[in-house]
């Protein structure tokens, strides 16, 4: 029997305890999901590479899960854009039964191995694309099938599970598997399995795009300020990186069509949107080199 699928001892006389009791007891597990996702660092770090080198050159992160696992993935593609200002496709969720699955339980639809190659060939998965398959039982057949289609494809393959000896692990090319024990309710993994997919996607997709660029220091500098919140943010930042003024900060961001980065450049480098594109460019995208750039 796999550990998620197991009783957990802490756990087995929940139906007794009180609302507070089992607050207590639930953190007391979820504690323990962090020190398991740190275990598999190694692996992580490994993956980030990954992507961020497939993405640079062109290709595609694509997740592919079932249930839980699948919403998560996602949940994390569709972050994307606003996040780090990536293109819609750069960074690809599929979840098996369809969309429709976001929202509700598609009977079966983990079970069935032929969609996920159909899936697939629909976004025309290409050999310059990773493919991180999530099941955290590590045996979900769409996900299996998945994970063996695109190795034909000549895909960078990853799995995500939180259980040793996971099926998905002989199927792809980096296994990244924190084993987080026993749920507080036995086999519900949108429990602390969840949240090990949840941490591990965060890192995945957030450390690809720092290599890429996507910040400086901490501040995201490559976000799409697509509401009243980001529009705020977008000022901040340019206000905090140049020292200007918050009037200055909001012209400088409607000459540079309110990319940051550019706006940014173009005042510490007393040069116009076009030119602080252009120097960005040259400094493979990220904000730090354009500023410290030689233009000569």
């Amino acid at each position: 029997m796999s550990t998620t699928e197991a009783r957990n001892p802490a756990s087995e006389a929940i139906d007794r305890l009180s609302a507070l009791e089992i607050v207590h007891l639930m953190n007391a597990e979820d504690a323990r999901v962090a020190d398991a996702v740190g275990r598999e660092a190694p692996a992580i770090a490994r993956a980030i590479e990954m992507i961020a080198q497939r993405l640079r050159t062109g290709g595609r992160l694509v997740y592919v899960g079932a249930g839980t696992s699948g919403r998560l993935g996602v949940l994390d593609a569709a972050e994307c854009p606003p996040t780090f200002s990536t293109p819609p496709g750069m960074v690809v969720g599929l979840i098996a039964g369809g969309e429709g699955a976001m929202f509700r339980a598609v009977e079966g639809a983990e079970d069935r191995r032929e969609p996920a190659a159909s899936d697939l060939r629909r976004i025309e998965l290409s050999e310059r694309d990773v493919l991180v398959g999530i099941a955290t039982s590590g045996r979900t057949p769409y996900v299996l099938a998945g994970l063996e289609y695109a190795r034909q494809c000549g895909v960078f393959t990853i799995a995500l599970s939180c259980n040793s000896n996971a099926e998905v692990a002989n199927h792809c090319d980096l296994a990244i598997t924190p084993v987080v024990g026993p749920e507080v309710i036995s086999g519900s993994t949108r429990l602390k399995a969840g949240t090990a997919t949840k941490m591990v996607l965060n890192m995945l997709t957030t450390g690809a795009m720092v290599l890429l660029g996507k910040t400086y220091g901490n501040l995201m500098v490559d976000l799409r300020a697509t509401n009243t919140k980001l529009v705020s943010r977008s000022r901040r930042i340019v206000r905090e990186i140049t020292g200007v003024s918050e009037k200055e900060a909001e012209q400088l961001l409607a000459r540079s069509g309110g990319e940051v980065k550019t706006a940014i450049v173009a005042h510490v480098r007393a040069v116009s949107a076009e030119e602080a594109r252009r120097l960005l460019d040259r400094a493979g995208g990220h904000l730090r080199g354009a500023l410290q750039f030689d233009a000569g």
